[in-house]
Formats: C-alpha cells, sequence, structure tokens
C-alpha cells in the first residue's frame, strides 16, 4: 500500500512529503485563485507516468545489456475545454540516446513496463474504483 497526505497551506497551495522526505508543493492558477506556487495537481500523475516507465525502460535495457547514454519520456496529456475535464487521451513519447541501441529491444522494454511493471500507467489505462471518506475534527 502506498499513502500520501497534503496537508493545506492557505490559498489553493498544499504541502505533502515523500516516502524519501522530499517536499512537494502543489498550486492552482493565478486564474483560478492560486499563486501558481507549486505543481499542478494534474501535472504530477502524468510525472509518475513519465517516472514510472522511465526507470521500468531503464532497468530493462540494462538487463538487455543496451547502453543508454540518455533516455527522456514526454508525455502530452489531452482533455476537453468543458467541465469535467477528463484526459481522453495521453501521449508517450520514448526518446533513447545511445550507440547501436536496438529498436526491437527498446519497443520490447516500452511493451513491458506498459503491460506488466508500470503501475501508474495502467492505473490510468484501466478503470479504478476510487472511494472517499472524511472525518471532521473540532478545534
Amino acid at each position: 500500500m502506498l499513502s500520501v497526505k497534503m496537508n493545506w497551506k492557505g490559498g489553493l497551495k498544499f504541502e505533502g512529503t515523500s516516502v524519501y522526505g522530499h517536499t512537494i508543493v502543489t498550486d492552482g492558477t493565478k486564474k483560478a485563485g492560486g499563486e501558481e506556487a507549486g505543481y499542478a495537481p494534474t501535472e504530477l500523475m502524468f510525472f509518475g507516468i513519465a517516472g514510472c516507465t522511465g526507470i521500468d525502460v531503464v532497468r530493462i535495457m540494462e538487463q538487455k545489456r543496451q547502453l543508454l547514454s540518455g533516455l527522456a519520456v514526454e508525455v502530452k496529456a489531452h482533455h476537453q475545454d468543458e467541465y469535467p475535464k477528463p484526459f481522453h487521451t495521453v501521449e508517450i513519447k520514448f526518446i533513447a540516446k545511445g550507440n547501436n541501441i536496438d529498436e526491437k529491444a527498446l519497443a520490447k522494454a516500452i511493451e513491458l513496463s506498459e503491460s506488466k511493471y508500470c503501475s501508474v500507467s495502467q492505473t490510468v489505462e484501466k478503470e479504478t474504483k476510487v472511494t472517499t471518506s472524511f472525518e471532521i475534527i473540532s478545534e
């Protein structure tokens, strides 16, 4: 199980601490009343996809003895203009650098990440049950 907690810091800003002790701040746009002093919450979901699948591809390519000198993962997410604005299409592009990179090995590494290893992209790809609860603490 993974658990995260964000604490409200005023305005539209929230702050959380990662399992590794790193702090992250999310905020809303100025148009929405925020200060743009952190990441957009939706942005984090796609950073998660890029990082998760990127880690998988690097590790799989290492196992295949394919020496990457660099890897970039670009994610473009498309949503409707009107509310609700769920994302309907996510494009992921891998840009691999290195000498003698086998195209089939890279394609297989990406396929394995998407179909077997990256829980973030698999969650987004499938319907996920989300449950909500609340607690009130009186002061």
